[in-house]
């Protein structure tokens, strides 16, 4: 079983290597006419392409390509020549403080609406899945404006430069995580509070209820069991949906993380360093995938039998 996930994660990460690889083939230019644009002759450009091996078939670019991730060579930056590796490593540091800073308030926001939901007997949810399906964008819009612009708490942008490290300063966290925490609670408690409804209406909570003991009580004992795959699920995901959430967050609030990386990478057709920084998040959602179906499983092995059939739940991307 656990190799059979494993193969699938491999395969579904080498699909992703194409797909990006596929992605930035369609970017107008190369790095024979990126390097020296409007200034080289026609001669030198096609020195270039041959020099980098862009005159040979797509396939055996994209061969040699992986093969260069395999060894970990991700290559060279087309605009400052410096190797990729180092330009991820230096920018890494900042995205796993902005998500691990979002991953903490997602899960306090997304117990506290579990436990309204709870008390309230799994009714409503409205307002979540409202506050799901608001674009992140807004999100971004309205905290700066009332948090930086009306009441002037925080900083619009953040001022640390490339490779500076968050937690010196962990005032530029707020904005960006807050913008990253809120529609993922909010997706977040919308898959769950039909976990937690399907959980309600057993018969053996409902026989709790009825026997008088109160909602801590039935929650802790009745409840959590059945939640707890769920829940494993969704935030094994949900810290790959941040990591993946953060390019328009980091360039919105000035950011030196990967996602302002992949976006400026974008904007001057830097291909090497697009391919590296895309692939980061699609590995890490992949990877989440596999760890949260490991999880589960370990969880089925280990529960009782009253656990084992824990509730469905239907995962998405928000």
């Amino acid at each position: 079983m656990i190799a059979r996930r494993l193969a699938r994660t491999a395969l579904l990460v080498l699909a992703a290597t194409a797909v990006v690889f596929a992605a930035t083939e369609v970017l107008p230019g190369d790095a024979g006419t990126l390097r020296d644009p409007g200034r080289a002759s026609p001669e030198q450009v096609a020195q270039a392409r041959d020099e980098l091996g862009l005159d040979q078939p797509v396939a055996v670019r994209y061969l040699r390509w992986l093969g260069g991730l395999l060894r970990g060579d991700l290559g060279r930056s087309l605009s400052s020549d410096r190797p990729v590796s180092d330009l991820l490593g230096q920018r890494l540091p900042a995205t796993a403080s902005l998500v691990a800073a979002a991953l903490v308030v997602t899960v306090l926001l997304t117990a506290a609406g579990l436990l309204v939901a709870h008390l309230r007997r799994g009714r409503g949810g409205t307002l979540a899945a409202g506050l799901a399906a608001v674009p992140q964008a807004v999100y971004a819009a309205a905290l700066g404006a009332v948090l930086s612009g009306m009441l002037g708490w925080l900083p619009a942008v953040s001022l640390l430069p490339p490779g500076g490290h968050p937690w010196q300063e962990p005032q530029v966290l707020v904005l960006p995580a807050l913008t990253l925490a809120l529609p993922s609670a909010a997706f977040a408690c919308t898959l769950l509070r039909g976990a937690l409804t399907d959980t309600l209406h057993r018969p053996h909570v409902v026989d709790a209820y009825r026997r008088g003991l109160s909602p801590s009580l039935v929650l802790r004992r009745h409840v959590l069991p059945f939640l707890l795959v769920p829940m494993i699920q969704v935030l094994v995901l949900t810290t790959g949906w941040l990591v993946a959430g953060t390019a328009l967050v980091e360039t919105v609030y000035g950011f030196p993380g990967l996602g302002g990386l992949l976006v400026s990478a974008v904007a001057v057709r830097d291909v090497p360093v697009v391919q590296g920084a895309a692939l980061i998040p699609i590995a890490t959602v992949l990877v989440g995938m596999l760890l949260a179906d490991l999880a589960a499983a370990t969880v089925h092995r280990t529960a009782g039998p009253a656990t084992r059939r824990p509730v469905e739940l239907t995962v998405g991307v928000p």
